[in-house]
């Protein structure tokens, strides 16, 4: 199971190297095109329309509060976090 995540992170890194839009403010910069495999490992009631990668590689994802709205990592439905890159490499 870990070899397959590892294997999704890699593949997703490279299909979201260049999705994101370039210097569009602290509320932009969202990927524009998620990975189905992103999609297939994402865990219910995630907004996947507001995700962006973080300085760590982490994908964090926009979430609407009745109070506030803040981002907060996009996990798999194990509630693993969702990576580019594993913390070895």
């Amino acid at each position: 199971m870990r070899l397959k995540i590892c294997g999704l992170t890699l593949v997703a890194s490279l299909a979201l190297s260049g999705c994101t839009e370039p210097g569009a403010g602290p509320q932009g910069g969202f990927v524009q095109t998620l990975p189905e495999e992103i999609i297939a490992m994402a865990g219910p009631n995630q907004d996947l329309d507001a995700v962006r990668v973080r300085e760590d590689g982490c994908l964090w994802y926009r979430h609407q509060g009745p109070v506030e709205t803040t981002m907060l990592p996009l996990r798999t439905g194990e509630g693993r976090p969702i990576c580019t890159q594993t913390a070895e490499g």
